[in-house]
C-alpha cells in the first residue's frame, strides 16, 4: 500500500502526517491567502519526517469566498472561513496527483470538529471515497483520525514538539494573525496539551 497525503501545513494534517508516514505529501495551492505560510510549513515538515513533498498551484479564487479569499462569506457559509466545496476540490485535485504518483491511498486529515462544515464529515468523506475508488485507478480516500478531535490526534500521532512548532493554521495570512478561527484554534489545542507557553508560529 503506498500512500498520498493531503498535507496543508495544520496541526490536523501534520499531526496525521508524523503518524502515518505516508510516502508522499501534497499541497495545494488552490489560490487561498494563506498559501505561501501552508506550503512553507508542509515543506519544512515533509523534510523532517522523509516524505516527498508535491505542491499543486490551481487559482480558484476567483471561485473562492470567506476568509481565506479574503472576501465576505456567502449567505450559505456556516461558518466565516467556508469555501465552497473546498475538500471535495482539494481531494479531487489531491488524488489526480497521487494517483500519478502510483499511490493507493489518500489520506485526509479531517478530524471530529471540522463536523461544523458537511465536508469534514463521515458520511462525505464515505460518499467520495465511494466516488473516486469506483473510477479507473480505484484510489481510497481515507480519514484515519476522523472520530479524533486535534488534541486527541496529536497525542495518539507522537508528533514531536519541535515539529508542531512548524504548523501553520491561520485562515487570513501567511504569518499567524492570532486572531482568526483558525489561530485561535491553534491556540486553544495548545492549551490543551499545556504547550500554550512553549510554542510561537515559525516563519
Amino acid at each position: 500500500m503506498t500512500q498520498a497525503i493531503l498535507l496543508s501545513g495544520g496541526m490536523d494534517s501534520v499531526a496525521l502526517a508524523a503518524w502515518k508516514r505516508p510516502a508522499h505529501a501534497i499541497t495545494i495551492d488552490y489560490g487561498q491567502i494563506p498559501a505561501p505560510g501552508e506550503i512553507r510549513a508542509a515543506r519544512k515538515v515533509s523534510e523532517v519526517l522523509g516524505i516527498q513533498h508535491h505542491i499543486i498551484i490551481i487559482d480558484c479564487s476567483s471561485l473562492g469566498s470567506g476568509d481565506m479569499a479574503g472576501l465576505p462569506a456567502i449567505p450559505a457559509a456556516p461558518v466565516s472561513e467556508w469555501w465552497p466545496f473546498r475538500n471535495q476540490l482539494l481531494v479531487t485535485f489531491g488524488a489526480m496527483k497521487a494517483i500519478a504518483l502510483g499511490a493507493n491511498e489518500l489520506l485526509c486529515g479531517s478530524v471530529k470538529t471540522d463536523a461544523e462544515h458537511v465536508d469534514g464529515t463521515s458520511p462525505f468523506y464515505a460518499e467520495i471515497d465511494k466516488l473516486i475508488s469506483m473510477q479507473e485507478g480505484a484510489i481510497r480516500v481515507c480519514v484515519p483520525a476522523i472520530e479524533f478531535t486535534t488534541t486527541q490526534l496529536i497525542r495518539a500521532s507522537g508528533v514531536d514538539l519541535s515539529l508542531l512548532a512548524w504548523c501553520h493554521s491561520c485562515h487570513v495570512n501567511e504569518y499567524a494573525c492570532g486572531k482568526c478561527r483558525g489561530c485561535r484554534k491553534r491556540l486553544g489545542v495548545l492549551s490543551e496539551l499545556g504547550y500554550q507557553d512553549a510554542l510561537i508560529e515559525n516563519s
